[in-house]
């Protein structure tokens, strides 16, 4: 798949939004979206904004079928930092989203493309896919994004020409409070190794008023400063660090 496609899509997704925002007469679309200020963008552990602030907006058009498609969007890094993305991302994605009868469970997949308009030579795309299960105010999701043989890979040389990255998360929402705990563990293996195969992990809590969140988590992995070689640049990208931030949503 072509990242011309990924960008018809964008294209696509932008419309479809745009149409059903104002079309009074296609009631089973939902129109939501987001807009959010971060102490720093880490992305699966890794940094993507060179450790430093950034601003984040995403809308999503949900038809009652299950059936969605989303654009969001960030600043990111780029010049010398250790990943330099060209300063902007912009992710693609659409899918379908079903709950099964009363079970408690929901199933999820789709196809994301990940563009950096400042650093094309970057952008790729995943398949991805995931199970939920609500057990009362606990919800635990697992989840598998693969990314395919594509010309990334080729143009880096990395030496695996596909990558898997496999996910494990938890929710529990306080009764009476407005204060959710939630944790996140994930493997990466493949072309997107950072120096080796490597786990990610996320823990935190998150207070939601009304439509605006606050969220405290630590993020982190497990790359040491041996494994980057000594290469400081590389370890501040993946040590464990307090990320803060704000989101309004609408």
């Amino acid at each position: 798949m072509k990242i011309k496609f990924l960008c018809a899509a964008a294209a696509v997704a932008t419309a479809f939004a745009s149409t059903a925002a104002f079309a009074d007469e296609t009631p089973e679309v939902t129109i939501t979206g987001s807009a959010a200020i971060v102490s720093q963008y880490r992305f699966r552990g890794i940094s993507q904004s060179d450790q430093k602030p950034a601003v984040q907006a995403a809308i999503t058009a949900s038809h009652k079928s299950g059936f969605y498609v989303s654009v969001w969007g960030s600043s990111a890094s780029a010049g010398a930092s250790a990943v330099n993305i060209g300063g902007t991302e912009i992710d693609v994605y659409g899918g379908y989203t079903h709950a099964i009868g009363d079970t408690g469970f929901t199933v999820d997949g789709g196809l994301y493309g990940y563009l950096y308009p400042g650093a094309s030579a970057g952008n790729y795309y995943e398949l991805y896919g995931s199970v939920t299960k609500a057990l009362g105010p606990v919800s635990i999701k697992g989840g598998l994004n693969w990314a395919p043989k594509q010309d990334y890979f080729t143009t880096f040389g990395t030496a695996t020409k596909y990558n898997v990255y496999k996910y494990l998360e938890a929710s529990v929402a306080v009764p009476s409070t407005a204060l959710t705990l939630h944790a996140h563990v994930g493997h990466n293996a493949g072309g997107f190794n950072w120096v080796k195969q490597y786990v990610d992990y996320n823990v935190g809590a998150s207070y939601k008023i009304k439509s605006i969140t606050l969220d405290a988590s630590l993020v982190g992995t497990n790359v040491s400063k041996s494994d980057a070689g000594g290469a400081n640049e590389f370890y501040r990208a993946t040590k464990p660090v307090g990320v803060l931030s704000l989101t309004a949503s609408f």
